[in-house]
């Protein structure tokens, strides 16, 4: 990362919460901003970044800070490693990303005067529920005996230790936590362990039960498997399986050979979700996964919902993959999830994200035509698909019940999964040559 030295920070002279706040239209507002120079990696440490912090807030209460992503999420640093992620991250922006005179953008810091950790007990009592704030009672899932699981029993379920793992590497961090690829000591078996201190917000306390509540219930071969979780030192460590091929963001211009299997396992996915009445709300490439024995399963449930008569009302998601209706603030259903399939595929397939005008991308989602795909790159089956997925009237786009039967999956159905293994392993190869020829020119 040397070649993002000197390295501007600005520290905004507020504390941030943990809900990202959304600019609202016409609003002015000019947040107060220190710049802090930094021109030798070694001085950079998750502390040092604090003791800025605390020296310009004069305030000595912040345990931690937020930053936005390449794709403009709110991300928490709470340690070195979500530090070396974040750097990361920020040296892969700079790549694409320049401010208006040419000059590399600052890396800008949103100080978190967090709570006080919850305790064990208090959250062990919190029960699982999926509802929407408005609705009085959670509801039946459909197939389920029962309404809500328990944390305590779903804690109890799954026999994991984070002393039973070596921690190989961090893979990644979000808003709640870090996620570590993880190996088990005696078996040798691989994990994703997702770690989350619990000095967070109910919001987002939340968002763990359900994320813990559906890979509980979930026992399908496309979504990732669920091992187990458990408490330890006020932080909750949530075990799943590890996919070797990582995310599907990480590739780009996928061949459409590709995609299609790909296609189905998605699509099979979310419908086995909507069977269960549960609605993903974050159906983006960053949340499909693949491993090299070319099985594909979605992830990352944590801001997911119990549907009630088919209908969501939350603002929560991923913006630049959210439907018309959803950025509109209207009721929404599972055809937003078909809109967010489009969108995906458009976006591997093309390798570019649909919508070019990134500053009013919004407003460009619900008033311009959707994008379409080039006719003469890919299949007239692909194209249709793609298209009916991308319609911004909710319910001209497929049903639940339409999306296999549409010729474009039907051609992939019974594809063998060595073809998308046979690419995940090349790809793999592709990737570890290029980062060793980078390591060279360094």
């Amino acid at each position: 990362m040397e070649n993002i030295l000197p390295l501007t920070i600005k520290i905004m002279h507020s504390s941030h919460n943990m809900k990202k706040q959304e600019p609202t239209p016409g609003a002015s507002s000019s947040p107060q901003f220190t710049e802090w120079k930094i021109s030798d990696f070694e001085e950079l440490t998750f502390e040092s970044c604090l003791n800025r912090i605390r020296t310009v807030l004069g305030n000595n209460n912040a345990t931690a800070f937020d930053y936005h992503d390449e794709d403009d999420d709110l991300i928490t640093v709470r340690g070195d490693d979500e530090l070396l992620a974040m750097l990361s991250g920020y040296c892969c922006m700079l790549m694409s990303r320049y401010d208006g005179d040419g000059r590399r953008f600052p890396l800008t810091l949103y100080p978190k005067i967090c709570k006080q950790a919850v305790k064990k007990a208090k959250l062990a009592k919190l029960k699982v529920d999926l509802k929407d704030d408005e609705i009085d009672e959670p509801m039946e899932i459909e197939g389920s005996k029962k309404k809500s699981g328990n944390i305590e029993e779903i804690l109890a379920s799954g026999k994991v230790r984070d002393s039973d793992f070596d921690f190989i590497t961090i893979l990644g961090s979000g808003s709640c936590g870090a996620v570590y690829k993880a190996k088990h000591k005696t078996t040798g078996e691989l994990a994703a362990v997702k770690v989350i201190p619990l000095d967070i917000s109910r919001e987002v306390q939340h968002q763990i039960i359900s994320e813990l509540d559906i890979l509980h219930q979930c026992k399908s071969p496309v979504i990732i498997s669920f091992f187990g979780a458990h408490f330890n030192d006020n932080k909750i460590s949530m075990y799943t399986e590890y996919m070797d091929g990582g995310s599907l963001d990480m590739y780009m211009h996928i061949p459409e050979s590709i995609l299609g299997p790909i296609s189905v396992s998605v699509v099979t996915g979310l419908q086995y979700l909507w069977s269960l009445k549960i609605l993903h709300r974050d159906v983006k490439p960053s949340n499909i996964l693949v491993n090299t024995a070319g099985s594909v399963k979605l992830c990352d449930f944590g801001i997911s919902v119990q549907l009630i008569d088919s209908i969501a009302k939350s603002f929560i998601g991923t913006n630049a993959y959210m439907a018309p209706e959803r950025i509109q603030g209207h009721d929404y259903s599972i055809h937003s999830e078909v809109w967010s399939v489009g969108v995906s595929l458009f976006e591997l397939s093309s390798g570019h994200f649909p919508y070019k005008n990134s500053l009013n991308l919004w407003r460009s989602i619900v008033d311009d035509d959707p994008p379409q795909l080039d006719k003469s790159s890919f299949s007239e089956q692909f194209v249709d698909f793609v298209s009916k997925c991308m319609q911004k009237v909710p319910l001209m786009r497929p049903a639940p019940e339409s999306l296999m039967q549409h010729p474009f999956i039907q051609m992939y159905v019974n594809t063998s999964p060595s073809l998308v293994a046979e690419w995940v392993v090349e790809q793999q190869r592709l990737i570890k040559l290029q980062q060793q020829h980078k390591q060279q020119q360094q």
